[in-house]
């Protein structure tokens, strides 16, 4: 297993499941998927790597933040793509980003047609669903990882 894929699943699984039970991401796991990030594009490209580490970083930033003042997303989601970004590098990121668009519509699809079925038709008081994003961010940044593991 490359250095990078240790990375993208250790933080990914604990990521996801914190997300899921607590509603939160640490930020000890942004910071390892960072660092991670970093030495990992070091290793493989020397000086070059720490430049491409830390576009993917701000493009990742960038991108979710518009999302975050928009109400749409946590603080948490954004500074883990910002993580994931600095591994896959600005190019990356953009791909991640689509499939962690795409995925996480579906997330949000489902979890609309749960909440439905469960209601069994009744009336009931409306409410703010929220929907753990971090699941989403992962399995778009894993999605990406095998599309260019793939491709090369």
């Amino acid at each position: 297993m490359s250095l990078e894929w240790a990375i993208a699943l250790g933080v990914g699984v604990l990521a996801a499941a914190e997300d899921i039970w607590r509603r939160t991401i640490s930020n000890w796991l942004v910071v390892a998927a960072l660092a991670g990030g970093l030495i990992s594009q070091l290793a493989r490209q020397g000086a070059w790597g720490a430049v491409a580490a830390l576009a993917g970083a701000a493009s990742g930033f960038g991108v979710f933040l518009v999302f975050y003042w928009l109400g749409g997303m946590g603080g948490g989601d954004v500074k883990l793509m910002a993580g994931f970004g600095a591994l896959l590098g600005a190019g990356g990121l953009i791909e991640a980003a689509f499939w962690t668009a795409l995925l996480g519509g579906l997330l949000a699809a489902g979890v609309i047609a749960l909440d439905a079925w469960r209601g069994g038709g009744r009336r009931r008081a409306p409410r703010a669903a929220t929907v753990p994003y971090a699941p989403a961010i992962v399995a778009g940044v894993w999605v990406t990882m095998l599309s260019r593991a793939g491709s090369s």
